[in-house]
């Protein structure tokens, strides 16, 4: 079975959905998914797990991201980008000073409102359905962590950004918000995603190349998930107690969520058993390598 990640360059002007559509044809693969949506008029590093790898999605998911970003000033738009309907509300031109020191605001933990037409999920149905159907809609806010942005360029009435994130963190809502501090509205034009944890832009791969080249030239092992969490190596004897549905005890782990390795394989995700005084640790998701 061939399983693992690819590091695709998603271009704009189709959704992650058209993305895993096509590579299930080029590949002849069914079982896939990505580990992180952008929109369609985002483009950049979108990470897609192959079979088996499916499985541990929800931890990918986890890595931080970065991106670069251009925002326009003095108008805001109904889906916080350039998709939505645009209108303009303010002819006020901040100096760089002014851009600067808003910027720095939202460095660090920030609570953060996500945008309407979003695809979290309200009693059920994505919020952007409710939205086009006219319903009154309440976004809760959530922390989300901005640990580095940097101003790259100012001229009014774009600006480009580069944001270094915590995962959830919505660029489109971070662009209205500089808006809304500013005084002038905002909204995000252009968005490419540089980085998701330790898979960068200038490794990945458009579909074409994939086409080209095949499947084996760019496939990303499944250990490659042990670059952004804690690794421990199990003994033969823990393997199996935990192929059994045992628990095994380890003094030397102190994270709640480890990779488990045997003999260099990563055999599964290993997550520590609560409510006991012991270190325990038991099967989170287990790979069958």
């Amino acid at each position: 079975m061939t399983y693992g990640f690819l590091n695709i360059y998603k271009p704009k002007g189709i959704t992650s959905f058209d993305v895993i559509f096509k590579l299930r044809k080029i590949l002849q693969i069914k079982k896939m998914g990505h580990t992180g949506t952008l929109d369609p008029m985002a483009e950049g590093v979108l990470i897609v797990a192959l079979s088996e790898a499916t499985k541990i999605i929800e931890f990918m998911m986890r890595h931080d991201k970065a991106y670069s970003a251009e925002i326009t000033l003095g108008s805001e738009s109904t889906t916080y980008d350039a998709e939505g309907e645009v209108k303009n509300v303010s002819s006020q031109k901040p100096d760089f000073d002014e851009v600067q020191d808003v910027l720095m605001t939202f460095k660090g933990e920030i609570d953060q409102v996500p945008p309407i037409y979003s695809a979290l999920k309200i009693n059920g149905k994505k919020a952007y359905e409710l939205a086009r159907e006219g319903k009154k809609i309440e976004m809760k806010s959530r922390k989300v962590t901005i640990s580095d942005i940097v101003l790259i360029d100012y001229n009014y009435p774009t600006l480009n950004i580069d944001v270094e994130c915590s995962s959830g963190t919505y660029i489109r809502s971070l662009a209205h918000d500089i808006g809304q501090k500013l005084g002038t509205g905002a909204y995000l034009s252009k968005l490419l995603r540089t980085k998701v944890g330790h898979f960068l832009i200038e490794d990945s791969v458009s579909l074409e190349d994939l086409e080209v080249d095949g499947l084996e030239k760019y496939l990303i092992p499944i250990e490659a998930l042990s670059l952004n969490f804690t690794s421990v190596e199990i003994s033969r004897n823990e393997l199996n107690k935990l192929n059994l549905g045992q628990f095994i005890e380890r003094d030397d782990i102190n994270d709640e969520v480890v990779c488990a390795f045997h003999d260099k394989k990563l055999v599964g995700i290993l997550e520590k058993v609560k409510n006991t005084d012991k270190p325990l640790f038991k099967y989170k998701k287990k790979i069958n390598t």
